[in-house]
């Protein structure tokens, strides 16, 4: 009888240790990837030219535009011509059936004549809200794209507001001398008196119960619009265009499916206010290829609406393919939120190189998003110039440039637990692997909650040569392997801080660290360091704020 209990009591044990394996394996397999759905036109083609446009940059051809793509649509679909010239134009919407296509020398421009574009029930950082018309729209379609080799052009300039900061001394005062306004810190230029105070203004355009259009009307400056935007479009190809000047994100698809970005150059100012490359918001297979990013807040960008919002719509991004890119000024090269409250999951991102991004990859949220982001995958990067994070898990994101300027000083995070709610945002289930940076503030970074850590991040193969090495706070079941790092601001190498499960597998150390690794916080527990060249450093170990040497373990 005591041999039977044995027995079951060995069986009972591995059977609970498979239980508690199974569910790692079941997360490192890949589901399968999405098969995105392509577009098809007919061949009859529409010139803009034969429907009353003129390309002399001077004439406004809204009209004629927006009737060449309805005669299109209307006749079955094919291409609608945009031919050699300056196009000068209001908004144009698109419709079913239809490629819009421009020859390499025609630039689609739009005015700054703001009276153009006519507030409208739009969508704004992930929530409902009154804006101007987007330059470029589609609502409900189905077949739709964008081609050719030329330029569409959003004037952004005329609606952005430019923070003297970003500016030279002669840049600024050419900027107030042009008209507009400044701020009364004198810090901010506006281009008119309504759009500093819409500014002054609290989430300004948001639709709220008991708001109408009206209430908005003396704040339009400030609403300015996003300049592509396709709304529950289905079957959608934008290939080969510049898309450049936005005056707020370039390229916004927001509940659509089958949608392929390829080939496009999309462009804007450095210090462009929330001029983002491209935003993918709740949208469902996507494919983004061979595009190249250089723009003034995050490159390619995952969303999926904010807070209650985007929970309440409930649709995440999903089933998303992003290959051979290239992302130069941005924010984050790749980045998820932190607008993502619906969710984002099955996104595998490859063979991309980033130059000179804020931040490398980028996983931003904070408390109130709440939505769950899972099932990521990212192989072969390379980073080149980093000033902030090569990769970067943050969920107490404060809506703030990623790198602090010069003389700017920033309150550091006050921790505190809170209650798991539908607020609480989740990120797990990260798989990273074949990295390179050249140059970065840090290599690694990982700040969860103390009620929701980041969980299940696996980062292998990577070298980083950066000022920092590794810093991981309030995360769990984080596994590193075959990291080498190159630092000049060694101590410590890597940093923990109430965090558990923590597997660090062949991290080595190019430089000789004054101190490897330092563990804090009476919370941090399993933390494992296994065949890395720790005796290399003048101090192997350091324990600190309640944290005890019982919770690491190191094996050479």
């Amino acid at each position: 009888m005591n041999s039977f209990k044995k027995h079951y009591s060995r069986t009972l044990k591995s059977a609970l240790g498979l239980l508690l394996v199974l569910p790692q394996l079941c997360m490192a397999q890949e589901p399968a990837r999405p098969i995105i759905q392509q577009v098809e036109f007919k061949k009859d083609t529409l010139s803009i030219s034969n429907c009353g446009a003129k390309g002399d940059g001077q004439f406004l051809n809204t009209a004629s535009i927006n009737q060449t793509i309805r005669t299109c649509s209307e006749r079955g679909g094919g291409v609608v011509l945009v031919p050699a010239g300056i196009w000068l134009t209001g908004p144009i919407e698109m419709q079913n059936n239809v490629n819009l296509h421009l020859k390499r020398d025609a630039v689609l421009l739009f005015t700054k004549d703001f009276d153009q574009y006519k507030l409208v029930e739009s969508n704004w950082e992930g929530e409902p809200a009154w804006r101007n018309q987007n330059p470029i729209s589609g609502k409900n379609l189905y077949n739709i794209a964008i081609t050719g080799n030329g330029i569409i052009d959003g004037n952004g300039g005329a609606w952005r507001m430019v923070k003297k900061s970003k500016l030279t001394a002669s840049q600024w005062k050419n900027l107030v001398a042009s008209g507009g306004t400044v701020d009364p810190k004198s810090e901010i230029w506006y281009p008119s008196a309504s759009s500093l105070k819409g500014s002054q203004e609290k989430k300004a355009g948001v639709i709220r119960p008991g708001t109408t259009i009206d209430d908005f009307k003396d704040v339009k400056d400030f609403l300015r619009p996003n300049l592509l935007v396709f709304t529950n479009c289905k079957k959608i190809l934008l290939e080969g265009v510049t898309i450049q000047n936005s005056p707020a994100w370039n390229v916004h698809p927001l509940l659509c499916e089958d949608l392929t970005l390829r080939k496009l150059s999309v462009r804007n100012p450095w210090y462009g206010q929330n001029g983002d490359g491209v935003d993918v918001e709740s949208c469902k297979n996507v494919l983004i290829e061979d595009c190249t990013f250089d723009v003034g807040d995050d490159g390619i960008c995952i969303k999926s609406g904010r807070d209650k919002a985007g929970r309440d719509r409930g649709k995440p991004t999903e089933n998303v393919i992003i290959r051979n890119n290239v992302v130069y000024h941005a924010h984050g090269g790749f980045v998820i939120g932190s607008e993502m409250s619906g969710g984002a999951r099955n996104i595998w991102v490859e063979d991309c190189s980033f130059i000179g991004t804020d931040i490398g990859l980028r996983f931003k949220t904070t408390r109130g998003r709440g939505g769950v982001v899972e099932n990521i995958f990212i192989n072969n990067i390379n980073m080149i110039d980093i000033p902030g994070e090569a990769i970067l898990f943050d969920m107490y994101y404060a809506a703030v440039d990623p790198v602090p300027l010069a003389g700017e000083k920033r309150s550091s995070v006050k921790t505190i637990t809170l209650p798991v709610t539908e607020e609480t945002p989740q990120f797990k289930n990260f798989y990273i692997k074949n990295i390179v940076a050249k140059g970065a503030s840090k290599g690694i970074f990982l700040r969860g909650l103390p009620e929701m850590h980041i969980q299940n991040i696996w980062i292998e193969h990577a070298t980083l040569e950066a000022n920092k090495g590794i810093e991981i706070i309030e995360a769990s079941q984080i596994n590193l392997k075959n990291i080498v790092l190159k630092t000049t601001e060694n101590n410590p190498l890597i940093a923990i801080n109430n965090s558990s499960a923590i597997k660090l597998d062949n991290i080595q150390a190019l430089d000789a660290p004054e101190l490897y690794i330092e563990v804090a916080g009476e919370k941090s527990s399993d933390i494992r360091l296994s065949k890395s060249n720790t005796k290399a450093a003048k101090t192997v170990s350091q324990f600190i704020a309640g944290s005890t040497n019982k919770s690491l373990t190191i094996k050479n």
